[in-house]
């Protein structure tokens, strides 16, 4: 099965409160002019705002004004992610000056007066710097990426699905350890997506931990009953492993589910061959070649499947079984004629039969394909 992509979305958190933050009289022009960017969506707001906070803070004691400063960093910060095009005309660096105010305003002591503001500040980076990670995702620029989730995390720690995207990136980059712990932390709480599970589980596959991704693939049949991918890979971990008798009872629902599937009516088929359930095996290679008669494998081992009968048979059952198995593997050689396998099958069955010449035609076959 394909897996399934993890669809990249900004938050949008920003503006998510309203402005009615508890400043004083000399700072309501900048609250009321970010209060008309909310209402009508007008950058020219957010550019005035701006104009307004800097003009507060002129003197080293402005600088120093705890309340000034703040505000200074919720407009700034608007700004950073509001205007991504830059159509206020920023400089180069005024995202990275943002982020310096925010972090130095975070280790002030009396910062807690300000949460609601200071909040809000780290939401719009947090934003932002997720915004930068899906453009380089874009342009598979992984690595910066990576940073820009990690910086995203430290500013918005209580959206999960950070870790979602920092994994990604890891798997990209080829450090799978390190996405796997990441997908771990995402799915030990309540946040669980059926992409999510499914990157994970397939990230656990390659580091070759398949019981952690059984255990996940188990979670998800458990929390998500509807989505039934999930069934369909813990079968292919089963049939991969050749663990036929864990995927065994998978069976009859995997077939229930995907009733015109030849793919899984073939390692349903194979499954019950393996296990002597002939009969059902029998049933469910032909559904597989009914389903897409030009596929080699149910076609070759419906005909190997005849000859294991035919041996465990005598007289005229056996003769028959071999009949049968002849008439597949016949039809198996005119897919792929030049499978040594099942033309060593053919030998077998024509020398049972007494065949000549056909035995001939198979062994002068045989020889040019070793001599190749």
């Amino acid at each position: 099965m394909n897996s399934r992509k993890i669809i990249f979305s900004v938050a949008f958190l920003l503006f998510t409160s309203s402005f009615a933050f508890c400043q004083s009289e000399v700072l309501k022009g900048v609250v009321n002019s970010l209060a008309y960017y909310k209402k009508q969506n007008d950058l020219k707001y957010l550019g005035n705002a701006k104009k307004t906070v800097d003009s507060l803070i002129r003197t080293k004691s402005d600088s120093s004004d705890l309340e000034k400063n703040v505000y200074k960093a919720l407009v700034y910060s608007s700004i950073v992610y509001t205007d991504s095009l830059n159509k206020l005309n920023q400089p180069a660096g005024f995202f990275l000056q943002t982020t310096q105010l925010v972090d130095d305003l975070s280790k002030r002591k009396k910062i807690y007066k300000y949460q609601a503001e200071m909040s809000y500040s780290r939401r719009c980076l947090g934003n932002a710097y997720l915004r930068h990670g899906f453009q380089q995702m874009h342009i598979s620029d992984y690595s910066n990426a990576l940073q820009s989730f990690k910086k995203a995390q430290t500013y918005a720690p209580s959206f999960r699905e950070i870790n979602a995207y920092i994994a990604y990136a890891n798997n990209k980059l080829g450090n799978v350890q390190e996405a796997a712990k990441y997908y771990n932390i995402l799915l030990s709480t309540d946040t669980i997506r059926s992409e999510y599970i499914d990157a994970a589980a397939n990230t656990y596959k390659m580091i070759g931990d398949t019981a952690k991704a059984l255990q996940l693939l188990q979670k998800g049949r458990k929390l998500l009953p509807n989505d039934k991918s999930f069934l369909l890979e813990e079968a292919n971990i089963y049939n991969n492993n050749k663990n036929y008798n864990a995927l065994a009872p998978l069976l009859p629902q995997l077939l229930d589910d995907n009733p015109n599937n030849a793919d899984i009516a073939f390692i349903a088929a194979n499954c019950y061959d393996h296990l002597n359930h002939y009969d059902k095996a029998e049933s469910l290679y032909l559904r597989a070649i009914e389903l897409n008669g030009a596929s080699y494998d149910p076609v070759f081992n419906l005909g190997l499947l005849y000859c294991k009968i035919s041996e465990r048979k005598k007289g005229i059952n056996s003769a028959k079984d071999l009949s049968r198995a002849k008439l597949w593997l016949e039809k198996a050689n005119e897919i792929s004629p030049n499978d040594t396998k099942c033309l060593h099958l053919l030998q077998l069955v024509y020398g049972k039969e007494g065949n000549n010449d056909q035995l001939d035609r198979i062994n002068n076959k045989l020889k040019q394909l070793t001599n190749q």
